[in-house]
């Protein structure tokens, strides 16, 4: 089984990488860039990731996939959050039927 922990090891590397210079890190190219850098980068990852899938290509689905969660984790650190937020919400659902819990949410 593959170690879950490495999520968290991206996520200091990403934190690390925040103060680095730009010209020098992808991370702090992407972070310096801002929001819509990143969410461009995350919008381009799921749909390389889509194609993939559609292909019926399983190693570009897991290629494309890895890649597009270490966007989302960038995008993480942007909004000053860890993979540990997202790991806790999704043992939050756990157990709990996806209509279930997508009724239980407030829409405004």
């Amino acid at each position: 089984m593959t170690d879950i922990n490495i999520l968290r090891r991206l996520a200091e590397t990403i934190e690390a990488r925040k103060s680095a210079d730009a010209n020098s890190s992808y991370v702090a190219k992407l972070l310096h860039g801002g929001q819509d850098k990143i969410l461009k980068k995350i919008a381009e990852e799921s749909a390389e990731t889509l194609m993939a899938s559609k292909d019926g290509n399983t190693d570009q689905v897991v290629y494309e996939t890895a890649d597009l969660w270490f966007h989302c984790l960038i995008l993480l650190a942007h909004h000053g959050l860890t993979p540990d937020d997202v790991l806790r919400e999704l043992e939050r659902r756990e157990g709990v039927s996806g209509i279930v819990e997508k009724a239980s949410r407030k829409s405004d």
